[in-house]
């Protein structure tokens, strides 16, 4: 299992997304804003996987700039994205690797089979 960082403002879909990864073996950090994930990503804290909500806040690219702290920090480590919305091609562009795209509303099983996919890919 692994240590997946939330990165999520809406407190319900966050406290829901880390309910389903917990119950499958994984440890969780969270935050609900860029500041507070950056934070997490420049300390020490093992971190396996990014999970980040492309808005936070008013932050339109909010998954984005933290995706960018994660580059310059710990290169390498593997992001997936989620939103609400539709994300153009320009955006998705701007995504790091390894790095895919969960559409929401996921279920138990897309979330799951996300992370599993993505951590399998770097180990």
């Amino acid at each position: 299992m692994c240590v997946v960082l939330i990165v999520e403002d809406e407190v319900p879909v966050r406290h829901v997304a880390e309910t389903i990864l917990k119950r499958a073996g994984h440890e969780t950090l969270c935050a609900g804003t860029v500041s507070e994930a950056l934070a997490i990503i420049q300390s020490m804290q093992s971190i396996d996987l990014l999970f980040t909500d492309m808005t936070l806040g008013n932050e339109a690219q909010g998954g984005i700039r933290v995706s960018e702290g994660v580059t310059r920090s710990r290169p390498g480590l593997p992001v997936l994205y989620t939103s609400g919305g539709v994300i153009a091609d320009s955006t998705r562009s701007s995504f790091v690797e390894p790095g895919t795209f969960l559409p929401k509303p996921y279920s138990r099983a897309q979330l799951l089979q996300a992370v599993s996919e993505l951590t399998r890919a770097v180990h």
